[in-house]
């Protein structure tokens, strides 16, 4: 008698749990597989967000607000330019990879993993020559402490470009662990090893050294990660003959880059911002906060990532059912994580704030004003990618500048009198904003009802 409530109740538990977030939760369906490799990607990104936490501790402590400041400055101009430089390949790779394999173009398929990473690597090294130039003609109006560690941050460029374009090609083959390790793992790992180094011998940790372990630590990886790539990819792929369509690589491609790099901006002008009308040590405690709640941006990154050349898949197969479910799918799967995610963190904030030191509390009140638009954004899953994949990267485009004007103006505005809480007040907004315009065009465009919940399609 008292057996059977205790074996139904977790039974209905976990069938109300099943049918919330959609799918079987059967080892042999997509489903199945998306979120196993949405777990893989996600555990690397956790395990990297707490490596990059505690380099961030350690610089924070070891380097001094002011050092620190300046680092976090020079290193987000690395993310966003490094991010921006493949011309979106490495987005596109997920959709120029399984059309190549469904249609059989071999040739074509050989050249793109091999022309894609010679391409990006040609053009941003030229691109890092020419931003030098900029530091050096505008180095009588920059901070001094920063013009050598901005130069070394043009050296890192290359190499962070390559990386990410080995991840677009590792992650088309659902080689997640091959795409992300290196980046978030190997590489964060370096930075702790060779600035603990520095530190443990004597060195003064300034932005300058802890720069120079950076760049060395983004070398190393993209290296390790192209040699193991190479082998996979020979392994995988027949030799054979190699074609190249730059031209159609690039026309995919760019109207892609325009997307990711709005969303870039978008995601980085707090920041920047903040850095010209407050001080480093301000700078430094908004960091913290931000690093603090990646975790919720983890999860929208790894479904992303997880499902971007699916969709581009079912689309080519004229699959509109299984694409509808999937994207339902993906999006459940990004919010309700999300939520809790956020809410853990907000309820552990004070304590992870002070491990950068007991000044970084002061940034506890603006998470929660932070957290709101992550948690809106999330409430409509990867849809970028979607509208990418389907072949509506202008008008995705269009919404994420739209977003980053908006943020731009807002930051100007309010950074100056409020600071570190008016920054993150100006992004949540802007997120908002952007959450909303792309739940209107995809159901404009492509019928479907992109929310966590309520109706699925129309």
């Amino acid at each position: 008698m008292d057996a059977q409530p205790a074996t139904t109740l977790p039974a209905g538990m976990v069938a109300r749990l099943r049918s919330m977030l959609g799918g079987s939760l059967d080892g042999s369906s997509e489903t199945s597989v998306t979120r196993r490799l949405a777990g893989t990607i996600f555990i690397i990104r956790v395990v990297s967000a707490a490596l990059a936490y505690l380099s961030q501790i350690l610089l924070a402590r070891w380097m001094g607000g002011s050092d620190y400041g300046v680092y976090v400055y020079v290193w987000t101009w690395v993310l966003l330019l490094g991010s921006m430089m493949d011309f979106g390949i490495s987005a596109s790779a997920q959709k120029i990879i399984p059309e190549y394999r469904a249609s059989g173009e071999h040739a074509l398929l050989r050249g793109f993993l091999s022309g894609s990473r010679w391409m990006t690597f040609i053009v941003s090294s030229m691109v890092s020559v020419l931003l030098a130039g900029v530091v050096k003609l505008l180095s009588p109006w920059i901070d001094a402490n920063a013009i050598l560690p901005l130069y070394i941050g043009c050296i890192t460029l290359p190499a962070f470009v390559v990386a990410n374009t080995q991840d677009g090609i590792a992650r088309s083959h659902d080689w997640m662990r091959l795409g992300l390790a290196p980046q978030f793992i190997v590489r964060q790992s370096l930075i702790i090893g060779f600035t603990a180094g520095a530190f443990a011998f004597g060195f003064h940790l300034g932005a300058t050294v802890a720069m120079l372990a950076s760049a060395a630590a983004v070398w190393i990886a993209m290296i390790g990660q192209m040699a193991v790539l190479n082998r996979r990819l020979g392994g995988h792929i027949k030799p054979g003959p190699k074609a190249y369509n730059f031209r159609g690589w690039l026309a995919i491609s760019l109207p892609i880059l325009m997307v990711e790099g709005f969303y870039l901006l978008l995601s980085y002008t707090d920041v920047l911002v903040l850095q010209q009308f407050r001080s480093s040590e301000e700078v430094g405690v908004y960091f913290a906060v931000v690093k603090t709640l990646a975790l919720v941006s983890f999860i929208h990154y790894a479904m992303a990532a997880t499902t971007a050349h699916r969709f581009a898949e079912y689309h080519a197969i004229g699959d509109r059912a299984r694409l509808s479910a999937y994207v339902a799918h993906a999006i459940k799967w990004t919010f309700w994580p999300s939520l809790a995610a956020t809410m853990v963190l907000l309820a552990l904030g004070k304590p992870l704030l002070w491990l950068f030191g007991p000044q970084f509390v002061a940034g506890y009140d603006i998470m929660f004003v932070a957290a709101i638009g992550l948690v809106v954004r999330s409430a409509i899953g990867p849809v970028e990618r979607l509208l990418n994949m389907l072949g509506h990267q202008h008008i995705c485009a269009l919404a994420y500048a739209l977003a980053f004007v908006m943020n731009v103006v807002l930051c100007i505005a309010l950074v100056p009198r409020f600071g570190g809480h008016g920054a993150a007040a100006a992004t949540s907004i802007s997120l908002v904003f952007e959450t909303m315009l792309l739940f209107w065009i995809v159901r404009r465009r492509l019928g479907l009802h992109v929310l966590a919940f309520g109706k699925r399609a129309v």
